[in-house]
């Protein structure tokens, strides 16, 4: 007898186990939000579908795919950290060669283009974000997808960044979409179908390249993943107390910008308007950094000033390129209530995948962490260059 109430025990804890399962999996689908305009007028302008029909005929996989944190990395701060601790790692997945090309900018300033499965006439250009580069492990994971999927790859580094030499005093920032401007001329040679990826910071510098642009730019499609759109919002995130802004995420930060500034003290001692160095030496949050060094360079007052300016979200309106946005609802660094949602609503050319879980950047899944959002990101290029090449053929 007591076997049996054992086995039925056992039974039911497994049905309960089971049935939580799928309630948390539930919560772990994409939700959309696009517009749903299908309008005549818009069907004319456009001569293709807005986001909304794009996703749904044609990058369904997205849309009934749920993105189920791995076991042990349930929030979005482990999601965020562990994306941070396994920056330079490389496994099968994250195998690239790159070649390098380095492009002289109009004030003297240097950015390098790194270069993989070079070939393709679809080029993908990929634009990290703040310390980030070539070497990223998210990076070097979707260049060697998206070259799987027949793409040639251009990762865009910074001023300074990915080992480039920095030969001006200006630094990058989330503002000045001007590099981006010139890597873009310079890759979208004529018969190139181009694309363009961005990070966080670079995913907030394409947004806004892309809406100051609308149709007047090569590229044909844009993907932001983890995009701030309000810059005020995600500095007051990362600039809040606590013990991983603390420990982890400004330590970081701060640690690059001073690397990078005691590498070129002469440099930066040439700068106009002038920079306190020893004050930026001193600094242990980057809304001081911002505030002493991007701020003034752009003539803002502050820090805060410069946010302001920065955010990519009222140039949301303007975009007039398929744009996709990744976002999660348990990002520490960019929160959703930094997301122009209403703004989305009403322009047919974005649409922005809002998933539970996956912190800033991280989106693991699996026991063995994998990054969820690789071929979801490929199918949709694939359906958007489909779509650019059935208009151009109209035409």
């Amino acid at each position: 007898m007591v076997g049996v109430e054992m086995q039925v025990a056992g039974a039911v804890a497994g049905a309960l186990m089971y049935l939580g399962v799928k309630r948390y999996q539930s919560g772990c689908g994409v939700q959309l939000v696009a517009s749903s305009e299908t309008s005549s007028e818009f069907q004319a302008q456009c001569n293709s579908p807005n986001m909304r029909t794009l996703l749904e005929h044609h990058v369904s996989g997205l849309l009934n795919d749920q993105m189920v944190p791995t076991p042990w990395l349930p929030s979005g701060m482990l999601q965020t950290v562990y994306c941070t601790l396994i920056g330079l790692r490389t496994d099968a997945t994250t195998r690239v060669t790159y070649r390098r090309e380095l492009l002289t900018l109009a004030d003297g300033g240097t950015v390098s283009i790194d270069w993989h499965n070079e070939g393709s006439d679809r080029v993908a250009l990929v634009v990290p974000g703040l310390g980030g580069s070539s070497y990223e492990y998210h990076v070097r994971a979707l260049a060697s997808r998206l070259a799987l999927r027949g793409y040639t790859v251009a990762v865009m580094n910074h001023r300074g960044s990915g080992r480039t030499a920095l030969t001006s005093p200006r630094l990058y920032n989330a503002y000045d979409t001007e590099d981006l401007a010139s890597v873009v001329q310079h890759v979208a040679h004529p018969g190139v179908q181009l694309v363009a990826l961005g990070y966080s910071l670079g995913a907030n510098l394409l947004t806004k390249y892309l809406g100051e642009c609308g149709a007047e730019t090569p590229v044909l499609a844009g993907v932001a993943v983890c995009c701030p759109f309000d810059t005020a919002v995600a500095g007051r995130a990362l600039d809040a107390r606590g013990w991983l802004n603390d420990h982890v995420f400004q330590p970081n930060l701060i640690a690059t910008i001073k690397r990078l500034v005691s590498r070129n003290l002469p440099m930066f001692r040439s700068a106009t308007p002038p920079i306190d160095l020893d004050a930026v030496m001193r600094a242990t949050r980057m809304s001081q950094i911002d505030t002493l060094v991007t701020a003034p360079a752009y003539g803002h007052k502050d820090c805060w000033a410069y946010y302001a300016a920065a955010s990519s979200a009222p140039y949301v309106a303007s975009v007039r390129r398929p744009l996709l946005a990744l976002n999660t609802q348990d990002d520490p660094i960019t929160p959703l209530e930094g997301v122009p949602l209403d703004e989305v609503r009403r322009n047919p050319h974005v649409a922005v995948a809002l998933c539970a879980h996956g912190g800033h950047l991280g989106f693991f899944t699996g026991v063995r962490p994998r990054i969820w959002y690789l071929d979801h990101v490929a199918d949709f290029l694939d359906a958007a260059l489909a779509h650019s090449e059935s208009k151009c053929a109209k035409e």
